[in-house]
C-alpha cells in the first residue's frame, strides 16, 4: 500500500496513456493539419519512422562519427554464443560489456554482461536483434534534446535533464536489500532486482561502499530524472551543434550522453554518446519529481509542435510523409516488438 500511494502521488510513475491523454489531442489536431497521423517520418529523413518506431539504433550509430559513441557491434536474433564471442573478440570490445535490443523500448532488456556466463544467458534467450556495446566509463549521464529547423544553421538546446543512478550506499549493517527499501524510487525495482542479482542482494555492504545496481539512467529502472535546463550555456549549444551538424538528416530529438564534468562536456572533452533517439524522445527534464503534470503538459506540447513544424518544413522540401497503410504496418511490428523486450 505504501508504494501504491507513493506511485498515485508523485505522477511520474503515472501509466504513459494517461500522462498523455491532453497530447493526444494536439496530435489529432496537427494530423488532421498536415492529413497525415504519421507526420512524424519527416521530422528526421534519415531515421526510419523519423525515430518515433522500428528505428535501429545501429543505424543511428552509423549516423554519428564514430569518435563520438563506444564500439558497437550489431547481432542478429539467432546468432550462436560461439559467434557473438568472435564478433567481440574480433572487434576488441571489453568486459564488463552493455547488451541491448537494436530496436529498443525505455531500457527494457539492457543487461550490463560482466562475464561469460551472463554473455551465454543474454544470447540464449534474446529472441531479437541486439547490440553489444564497450561500457563508456565516464561517471555522469545527462539527456539533453536538441531542435533545428531545416532552414537553420544551427539549432538549440530546448532542454537538459540529469540522471542519478540507482545507487544504495552501505551503512556496515543493513543488506542491500534493507538499503533498498528504504528508498520508496529503489523499491518499486525490487522484484526485478532480485531477478538479476538473486542471494547478492543479502550482501552487507561496507560502511560508505556505494553500489551501482543499474549502471544506466532509465527512469523506468528506478533512475531519478533532475531538471538540469539550467545547465544551458552558449558554449554547451556550440559544441552540441558542433556534434549535431555532423548527423546528416538530425533535427529532433534527445542525445543521451555519458561525461566527465560539464566543464569538459562543454569543452567537447571526455563525453560519449549513449543513444541517439529521434521523434518519439520526450523531453525527459519534465520527470524531475519537483514539476507538475501541469508543466510535463506544457513542455510535451511545446516539443510536439517543433516537431510538427519541422515535420512540415521538411515535407515541403520533398520528404514524405508514412503513408497511413505503411505506418498501421510499423506500428503493429513496434507493438510485437515492444512484447519481446519487455517478456525478456
Amino acid at each position: 500500500m505504501k508504494l501504491f500511494f507513493h506511485k498515485l502521488t508523485h505522477w511520474e510513475y503515472w501509466p504513459f496513456l494517461v500522462v498523455y491523454i491532453p497530447v493526444y489531442f494536439l496530435w489529432a489536431f496537427y494530423a488532421l493539419r498536415a492529413k497525415s497521423i504519421f507526420f512524424f517520418n519527416a521530422c528526421n529523413p534519415t531515421i526510419k519512422n523519423g525515430g518515433f518506431m522500428m528505428e535501429s539504433k545501429k543505424a543511428i550509430y552509423d549516423l554519428i562519427p564514430q569518435q563520438y559513441y563506444p564500439k558497437t557491434e550489431l547481432i542478429k536474433e539467432g546468432t550462436c554464443y560461439e559467434k557473438v564471442l568472435d564478433v567481440i573478440r574480433e572487434s576488441e570490445i571489453k568486459f564488463p560489456l552493455i547488451a541491448k535490443p537494436d530496436i529498443g523500448l525505455r531500457g527494457s532488456a539492457v543487461k550490463k554482461i560482466d562475464t561469460l556466463e551472463d554473455l551465454k544467458s543474454y544470447t540464449e534467450k534474446a529472441d531479437f536483434d541486439y547490440l553489444v556495446q564497450d561500457l563508456i566509463p565516464y561517471p555522469n549521464e545527462i539527456g539533453i534534446f536538441y531542435v533545428r529547423y531545416p532552414h537553420e544553421k544551427e539549432g538549440k538546446i530546448t532542454g537538459i535533464v540529469a540522471k542519478e543512478f540507482l545507487i544504495v550506499t552501505g551503512n556496515g549493517f543493513a543488506t542491500i536489500e534493507e538499503l533498498i527499501k528504504e528508498n520508496p524510487r529503489y523499491e518499486l525495482q525490487l522484484k526485478a532486482l532480485k531477478r538479476e542479482y538473486g542471494n547478492k542482494l543479502l550482501t552487507i555492504p561496507a560502511q560508505g561502499e556505494k553500489i551501482n545496481l543499474v549502471p544506466y539512467g532509465n527512469h523506468a529502472r528506478g533512475a531519478k530524472f533532475i531538471d538540469g535546463s539550467n545547465w544551458i550555456t552558449p558554449e554547451l549549444n556550440t559544441t552540441l551543434n558542433k556534434i549535431c551538424l555532423q548527423i546528416d538528416g538530425f533535427y529532433f530529438g534527445r542525445m543521451d550522453l555519458m561525461y566527465n564534468s560539464l566543464e569538459e562536456l562543454e569543452r567537447g572533452e571526455h563525453f560519449s554518446i549513449v543513444e541517439l533517439n529521434g521523434a518519439a524522445s520526450e523531453p525527459t527534464h519534465i520527470y524531475d519529481p519537483k514539476h507538475s503534470i501541469f508543466f510535463a503538459w506544457k513542455e510535451l506540447f511545446r516539443h510536439i509542435t517543433y516537431m510538427y513544424e519541422i515535420s512540415v518544413e521538411n515535407h515541403k522540401r520533398g520528404f514524405p510523409y508514412l503513408e497511413h497503410k505503411t505506418g498501421m504496418k510499423e506500428y503493429r511490428m513496434h507493438l510485437e516488438q515492444s512484447k519481446k523486450i519487455v517478456n525478456f
